[in-house]
């Protein structure tokens, strides 16, 4: 009984650390993953994109450049998680975001959708929610709100 006692904390604290540290588990094969593009993944418009980030169902990321950020704003609500850190093996904040994002959607935006498309394609092989809202542009032109790059999240 008190070896039981002693290894049930330590068990506990091991399940507890594989349980939040692992990713979310792929729906895909390794060789459907692979098969897996842009194009293949949910386009949303702007003014969807907006409400199911107000409503809590999902979060916005810009996967632009910092230099794109500080000459044209960004999306208001925008998380800025740059494509460059992303192909360099998810350094910079995006592994912290990625572990607190829970069961929300991801959306991207970047300057066309070109790149938006292919992070959340690769993000979707992992088994991630995602949808691509196309360019900043479109952001701007249903007139939705944005803010500059320095300015905090609103």
């Amino acid at each position: 009984m008190k070896c039981l006692a002693l290894f049930l904390p330590l068990l506990l604290v091991l399940l507890a650390a594989t349980t939040f540290a692992a990713p979310p588990p792929s729906k895909f094969t390794d060789a459907e993953a692979a098969k897996f593009t842009a194009s293949d993944v949910t386009k949303l418009a702007a003014v969807d994109a907006a409400k199911l980030v107000a409503d809590g169902h999902a979060v916005l990321v810009d996967v632009r450049e910092p230099n794109e950020w500080a000459e044209s704003g960004v999306a208001a609500p925008a998380t800025l998680l740059a494509k460059s850190e992303f192909d360099e093996g998810m350094i910079g904040e995006w592994k912290h975001f990625l572990s607190t994002v829970g069961d929300k959607q991801i959306i991207f935006y970047c300057r066309s959708g070109s790149r938006a498309g292919k992070v959340a394609a690769a993000l979707a092989a992992q088994g991630y929610r995602v949808a691509n809202a196309g360019g900043f542009k479109d952001w701007q032109a249903a007139g939705l709100p944005t803010r500059k790059a320095d300015d905090p999240k609103k």
